[in-house]
């Protein structure tokens, strides 16, 4: 953007967009025009204005009726109205729309490049206080995790792009979170109280599918007994979230990438085009430019899709937030399941901090619920964590302890651990039976029970399940 501003200019008659745009150039701003309502709004989708100059009159709308919809979806970026017939009503009309200020032809440069730099400062202004807002509260995401580096770029990246109306495209592997954060860009979107709507492509048949996005008409097909509106419709001045984007097949791809490129569409069966205001997010795990090459993936709809692209870590990469996470997830199911005494021991956080985690954020989740449900006491110890995980330090460890744990332990403390885990691995082994373990390690079932006590390793409810 320049450092003067960035203006759009939307005006149906090319001699006064090429004029506007030369003079603007020349005072330093960047700039950048078009000829119809529709062909604005896309300018505004894929690019970053301060400032519109805005037609009255346009070819295809009503230039009140989209100065509505520009200051509804983005209430700082600063319009001018320009107009060839000025008047009291009309210039209150504006004003009630959102406008800053309007111009009549033929007008002053003077005073127009006056009007046009005291709008591009106020919005400018508007949009500081804004970013500084968001600033004092970009970690005030609850259900969003972390405190890593790569987690704090997550999370300012959804504070920047919840207000704007631009298509995300959210990747990373399954379980990373990407419906949550989908759901947190829209929480906190100008369309927050406006239907977020989800659609879980790879789940359907072809057919299925777009009569779902789509709808249908009575009689379109032998079981089309109404006409049902689609979930565009639904999602209409909401979001609609494509999860697994990469499933949908090319020819649903074709018609996902006209309703993204004119916002409207027709039901199955119909002859009606429907317009609709939507914002589109999508996620994928797939890598769909290697689709793109492989021509399994419009391209089109790719770049179409990947306006903003938002990528969310593996849990692997970023250990250091696996203790707030499963605190968050224990705090959860603590209340859900009435125990809000418990804490996970410093053992089985360090054991799942050096866990992993190829199912990530959701495999995390999955076993804090599972040790809140079987636990007996107050404390969380590794025996409630899911066997894999133990087993994976144990196998890690082997018979020597990871020289970078020794750092401030006692050779005591080493060896108890090493023992505790042994210990584990084998009770799991012999499905709980100490008798059993005792025997395996040749030494009588009273020594193994004193190891456990002075261990404290739970095992009644495992003898119990």
């Amino acid at each position: 953007m320049s450092a003067k501003g960035s203006i759009l200019v939307i005006d149906d008659e090319t001699e006064i967009r090429e004029s506007l745009a030369e003079l603007l150039e020349f005072e330093g701003y960047k700039t950048g025009t078009a000829a119809t309502g529709e062909e604005g709004l896309r300018c505004l989708e894929n690019g970053l204005y301060d400032l519109v100059l805005l037609d009255i009159n346009l070819p295809d709308r009503n230039g009140l009726d989209l100065l509505q919809q520009i200051k509804r979806e983005s209430p700082e970026l600063g319009v001018i109205m320009i107009t060839a017939y000025a008047s009291t009503q009309m210039a209150f009309q504006a004003s009630k729309q959102g406008a800053d200020s309007y111009v009549t032809k033929p007008w002053d440069n003077d005073k127009l490049l006056l009007e046009i730099r005291n709008t591009v400062d106020k919005s400018r202004l508007q949009v500081e206080n804004i970013q500084l807002r968001r600033a004092l509260k970009r970690y005030d995401l609850p259900n969003v995790v972390g405190k890593s580096e790569k987690m704090h770029k997550v999370m300012d990246l959804i504070t920047q792009v919840a207000a704007s109306r631009a298509t995300v495209l959210i990747t990373g592997e399954s379980g990373t979170g990407k419906e949550l954060v989908a759901k947190t860009i829209h929480a906190t979107s100008p369309r927050a109280d406006r239907p977020f709507v989800p659609v879980n492509t790879g789940s359907m048949p072809v057919d299925l599918l777009e009569s779902t996005l789509f709808g249908h008409v009575k009689g379109a097909f032998t079981s089309a007994i109404a006409t049902k509106r689609g979930l565009f419709e639904v999602a209409n001045q909401g979001t609609i979230f494509f999860d697994e984007i990469g499933t949908v097949g090319v020819e649903t791809q074709t018609k996902l990438l006209r309703v993204i490129q004119e916002r409207e569409f027709m039901r199955l069966g119909g002859t009606e085009n429907i317009k609709v205001d939507v914002r589109i997010l999508a996620a994928t795990n797939a890598d769909l430019r290697k689709m793109v090459v492989e021509g399994k993936f419009r391209e089109d709809l790719f770049y179409r899709l990947n306006v903003i692209t938002l990528t969310l870590p593996p849990l692997r990469d970023r250990s250091e937030d696996v203790p707030q996470l499963a605190e968050h997830f224990l705090r959860k199911f603590s209340a859900e399941n009435g125990r809000e005494d418990l804490a996970f021991t410093p053992e089985a956080l360090k054991v799942m901090m050096d866990y992993a985690w190829p199912g990530n954020v959701r495999e995390l989740e999955n076993a804090v619920e599972r040790a809140v449900v079987l636990s007996s006491g107050h404390s969380l110890g590794v025996d409630l964590l899911p066997e894999q995980l133990f087993q994976n330090a144990v196998r890690e460890s082997g018979s020597s302890f990871p020289l970078e744990n020794m750092d401030g332990l006692s050779l005591f403390e080493i060896m108890e651990s090493c023992e505790r885990r042994i210990i584990l691995e084998m009770l799991t082994r012999t499905k709980w039976s100490q008798t059993d373990a005792a025997e395996r390690f040749k030494i009588p079932l009273s020594t193994l029970n004193q190891k456990i006590k002075r261990l404290q390793i739970d095992v009644k409810h495992r003898r119990d399940g």
